[in-house]
């Protein structure tokens, strides 16, 4: 039919010309597709070369962005060394220079931005860390320090942590060549941001990951400014006290009011989880607690993330339009949807402030206020393009934050639910009961579970070795209880706490949570016997983000091929090997794979390196172990029954008999260069530039194969050993 005889199609009615404009009906041409994807509903069946065209028309590369400058950052970190500043900027010239060269050719400029956003990528770095890195301390450092407090990062009754810049040295000390420095406090004085406080301090190394491939606090430290841990001893003053009108100063004692009265009414381990829910504090939430919401598949609820602030911005939104469309004289004024969407925004911002200012709340909140900018301006307000822009903002601005769990968590998901509607989405079907709603409240929680569950599966066994088989089960019989009593509770206890009238709803957040408490147990009871530890290595989340590129990129059912890919891809290459020995830097730990399992060879059995070995391996490593090593006074021998032995040595002359007999020296001390002609050596030097060491023995080869946990000692985030 063509175009003038379908607009032909005009009801009779409205040639009368008595009749209202309002009852005339006009049959309008079919909405072509507008750049998103809503038409593809109605579109016959494509194969995966048309999909690919169709995306391209929709001008979908533009999600890709953001996974292309993480491709770039990750090609950063994989060098030798740092980019070379006058490389990146000679290869951003070209590009810029390329640019008008293929004007004409649409493909070609596409294809030049993916590349444009890759080269950003791998220079992003680079950029960040001449704005904010700091030098690394390298050596220990003591004495009388003022310094200034930026952040309070945890805080209880006893002890609290913070972040400190304008480091001064006093009397006899030497200055320290660092920019901030992350200490802790033993003592119950109540600090807050912008205090000027002189103590005595011992600066230390920030340590490096306690495995390889684990959290790098020298990366994320030298990114934030962090150039050394540290600790107080002795009394800790406050020189000059802080700016009271500041606005960090002004956040902090709100957040500082709210703890203590949430603590006033509720106990633990619902006090502490209450805290982390509104304030982002989760410092003094239970281990049991901890580990029975993994299980279950809803630690999520713990980090304040796209769920909370959801939840707190659509109530407010929700509440403010119903109250506007209440008062007839404001509806007819003002649009309610916009004003309310307003209201949205401001609380998302709020919540923000108070949270902690975590990575996945940012990028929550940068979501939302696009979601409701969306709705103030007439726009869709959940699609991928969002999606990516909030991508971007977090990237560009923090791109350290692309290697934390927390990114990667939350982006995941993010990226999988909004593809997975787009998939999903319906034509409204008009009004419907209070069943149908809650069943479709209950059905949407599920499938957003199922989704979100299984967008971020890869990344949590990577970093947390947590699958939590029944997630969906758990989540769908707790998240009723967190969107309907204990968020709304949350936002009304505190929005009553300036009146005094806090508690009841606070009761009612306390009871909530303590039920999801009851149903996780029970859901992590029935998991325990099918509950999965893999372990993986990094190529897992290569593989996985080239998953998400894929679904974000495609807008209909061949998205799915990609993921699908990624699982016989993470089977097949990036399946890891539980150790065989363990050797901590920093302590005198030891560790040596036995018939039962790992066992504590030497070392304090209660250190936090065994902690995290336990929990990534997700075995306990037997501490008292008798008889397992043969010690003298120059070195102790162990043999473990996978066919090794190791030695560590004590004393300089144990080397001339041990480098001969065993198949591993572990020293403290330096060990002689012809030592490892003869055997395999991890002596001092080793453990001071490389960190904790992996081991895993090759019987058919008899040698180990060794991985430290850090090998990239040209980069700047790694001390200069003395």
């Amino acid at each position: 039919m063509s175009e003038t005889a379908e607009t032909d199609r005009i009801d009779v009615r409205a040639k009368q010309p008595a009749r209202p404009l309002a009852f005339v009906k006009i049959k309008l041409p079919r909405r072509q597709n507008d750049g998103q994807n809503h038409g593809l509903a109605k579109r016959p069946a494509v194969g995966l070369r048309q999909s690919l065209v169709i995306a391209l028309e929709q001008r979908r590369l533009f999600v890709l962005l953001p996974f292309a400058i993480i491709a770039g950052l990750i090609a950063a970190t994989v060098g030798s060394a740092s980019p070379d500043p006058m490389a990146l900027a000679a290869v951003g010239a070209a590009i810029a220079i390329a640019i008008p060269l293929l004007w004409k050719s649409i493909v070609a400029l596409r294809v030049l931005a993916l590349f444009g956003a890759f080269w950003f990528g791998f220079g992003l770095l680079t950029i960040h860390g001449s704005l904010f890195g700091t030098t690394m301390l390298a050596r220990p450092a003591y004495g009388t320090f003022q310094a200034r407090v930026d952040e309070i990062v945890t805080e209880t009754d006893t002890s609290r942590s913070i972040i400190v810049s304008q480091i001064a040295p006093g009397a006899d000390t030497h200055a320290v060549p660092i920019r901030r420095a992350r200490i802790a406090i033993r003592n119950g004085l109540q600090l807050s941001p912008g205090d000027i406080i002189s103590a005595k301090i011992r600066f230390y190394s920030v340590p490096g990951p306690v495995l390889p491939g684990g959290f790098d606090s020298q990366f994320h430290g030298y990114f934030d400014g962090v150039g050394a841990y540290g600790n107080t001893y002795g009394a800790v003053q406050i020189v000059q006290p802080g700016e009271a009108s500041a606005p960090d100063r002004v956040i902090q004692t709100v957040r500082r009011a709210i703890a203590t009265r949430i603590d006033a009414v509720l106990s633990q381990p619902a006090s502490w989880i209450a805290r982390s829910m509104i304030t982002g504090d989760q410092s003094g939430v239970t281990q049991e607690a901890r580990d029975v919401m993994a299980k279950a598949g809803i630690a999520h609820v713990l980090s304040i993330s796209g769920l909370h602030l959801t939840l707190v911005a659509g109530g407010v939104f929700a509440a403010l339009r119903i109250g506007f469309s209440a008062f007839p004289g404001i509806s007819r004024r003002i649009s309610v949807k916009k004003a309310a969407a307003v209201g949205g925004i401001i609380a998302s911002v709020l919540y923000f402030s108070i949270s902690g200012l975590n990575v996945a709340a940012l990028r929550s909140t940068i979501m939302i206020v696009l979601v409701f900018g969306a709705v103030i301006f007439g726009r869709r307000a959940l699609t991928m393009r969002n999606v990516a822009v909030a991508g971007l903002i977090v990237i560009i601005f923090d791109p350290a934050s692309v290697f934390r769990p927390s990114f990667q968590l939350s982006f995941a998901a993010v990226v999988a639910l909004v593809g997975a509607f787009e998939t999903m989405r319906q034509e409204g079907k008009g009004p419907r009961n209070f069943l149908q709603r809650s069943w479709t409240y209950l059905y949407g929680s599920a499938i957003t579970s199922l989704v979100a569950g299984t967008a971020t599966l890869l990344f949590s066994a990577y970093h947390f070795q947590q699958t939590s088989p029944l997630g969906v089960l758990g989540n769908l019989l707790t998240l009723p209880l967190v969107g309907f009593i204990m968020m709304p509770a949350a936002v009304l206890s505190v929005l009553a706490m300036p009146f005094g009238f806090e508690r009841p709803f606070l009761v009612a957040m306390g009871w909530s949570i303590d039920r999801m408490l009851d149903m996780a147990r029970l859901v992590a009871g029935w998991s325990g016997a099918i509950d999965a530890n893999p372990l993986l290595t990094p190529l897992a989340l290569v593989i996985g983000f080239g998953a998400l590129a894929w679904f974000a990129f495609l807008p209909n059912r061949f998205r799915y091929i990609g993921p699908a890919l990624a699982v016989p891809l993470v089977i097949l290459f990036a399946v890891d090997k539980p150790p065989d020995v363990l050797i901590a830097d920093t302590t005198q730990a030891v560790a040596m794979r036995s018939t039962s399992g790992l066992e504590l060879v030497t070392g304090k059995p209660e250190s936090f390196a065994i902690k995290v070995w336990e929990d990534t391996y997700s075995e306990p490593i037997a501490k008292d172990v008798t008889g397992m090593a043969q010690c003298d006074m120059l070195a102790c021998v162990a043999f473990s029954p996978l066919g090794f032995s190791i030695s560590m040595v004590k004393g300089a002359d144990a080397f001339d008999e041990d480098c001969a007999s065993t198949d591993l020296v572990i020293a403290r001390i330096p060990a002689p260069g012809w030592c490892r002609t003869e055997t395999t050596v991890i002596d001092a030097d080793d453990l001071a530039r490389q960190g904790v060491h992996w081991l895993r023995w090759d019987a058919a080869a008899r040698k180990f194969e060794i991985r430290p946990a850090m090998t990239d000692l040209n980069r700047p985030w790694r001390a200069a050993r003395p």
